[in-house]
């Protein structure tokens, strides 16, 4: 089976849109023409020479990594570096290349949720949740076309909080207004000042749902001109965030923990801070590195906080109110490389794709 290259990427951008990327990132389609035709893909953590070979010798013209292989702007490709060679490689082969990565990271069933489901921690709550994202509307709709535009607002995206869908708050009340010369009313008349039973509807979305939203709302409203006010929040958007927090289903010792963390994400060796005299059972968890959630971590009463690339000083900063268990970079994310494959063959039964063979972590350990 094959397909276009964007009824792949916009299925991921749904899972997972760019608008939940951090500021620094580059995820998204990095090269290739979303008409390209796609026969197979293979998945990585990130996008090396090596597996740019892989997927030459397999007959793949898709690479799906969680890392971006440009995080910057590149002003020569003279493949001087890696960066300009696997570019290079991928656009001489017909390869297309495709990251999704802080935007994974960030989403409720993201990069944290697959560390949370191997630890077996049920419900795991945002972390650190992202302000600013949330918007309300409120419009004013004739009473007759209430249902009609609730609907439509729902069909777009609008009224979902955690797990309920749907919601809106309806205020019934009495609208007036008065077409001029140049009107067209659908109720009422030219010159006459007209009162009208209305309901106003309120919703909250997303802000990067806003157009589409606002396209349902003119379409499905039933004026010539639609009143309706549009207004930031401040509350913060649980489901999206850096992070994770949870509970054990029963507490264990410092020891214990560190060998249940170690199997269970199939580490060779764990870097932590003093073992503390308390059992561990809260766990804040982030995948890459989270250094930057520590005090997070501390302030959700997290007993263990498991991320990576912890500098030398960091460590101090857990001022034994917190074991900090550092499993490394790619450890912490090889598991992101099961979501997508999962992910997708579930969309696409039929499409070939599968993981790389290639290990791309950079950092070797000697025992």
């Amino acid at each position: 089976m094959s397909m276009k290259l964007l009824e792949i990427t916009s299925f991921l951008e749904n899972f997972a849109p760019l608008e939940w990327q951090e500021d620094y990132d580059n995820s998204g389609l990095i090269v290739g023409r979303p008409d390209q035709e796609i026969n197979q893909a293979l998945i990585s953590l990130d996008c090396t020479e090596a597996v740019i070979d892989e997927a030459i010798q397999s007959n793949c013209n898709l690479i799906i990594s969680h890392h971006p292989i440009v995080f910057k702007g590149m002003k020569r490709f003279n493949d001087a570096s890696y960066i300009e060679r696997v570019i290079s490689k991928a656009i001489k082969h017909g390869i297309a290349l495709y990251a999704i990565h802080t935007n994974l990271d960030n989403i409720q069933l993201g990069v944290n949720q697959q560390i949370m489901n191997r630890l077996g921690i049920q419900k795991p709550l945002i972390l650190s949740p992202k302000e600013g994202v949330l918007k309300k509307l409120s419009v004013f709709v004739p009473n007759t076309h209430a249902a009609q535009v609730r609907n439509a607002l729902f069909a777009a995206g609008a009224g979902n909080i955690g797990n309920y869908s749907e919601c809106s708050f309806n205020i019934d009340g009495t609208g007036t207004f008065f077409p001029k010369e140049n009107a067209n009313p659908s109720l009422g008349e030219i010159g006459i000042r007209e009162e009208a039973k209305e309901t106003s509807i309120e919703v909250i979305y997303p802000k990067h749902l806003e157009r589409s939203i606002l396209i349902a709302m003119f379409e499905s409203h039933p004026y010539e001109e639609v009143a309706y006010n549009i207004y930031s929040l401040s509350n913060t958007y649980q489901e999206i965030g850096s992070g994770m927090v949870g509970n054990l289903s029963e507490a264990l010792s410092a020891d214990d923990f560190l060998a249940y963390l170690k199997e269970k994400m199939q580490v060779s060796v764990i870097r932590h801070t003093q073992k503390l005299k308390k059992n561990i059972q809260r766990v804040a968890v982030c995948g890459g590195a989270g250094s930057f959630l520590l005090r997070q971590a501390i302030r959700a009463g997290a007993d263990a906080f498991i991320s990576a690339d912890f500098k030398y000083h960091e460590f101090f900063d857990a001022e034994n109110k917190i074991m900090i268990a550092d499993i490394g970079h790619f450890e912490s994310e090889q598991f992101t490389q099961h979501l997508l494959l999962e992910k997708i063959r579930n969309k696409f039964p039929n499409f070939a794709i599968r993981i790389t063979i290639e290990n791309t972590n950079p950092i070797k350990y000697y025992f």
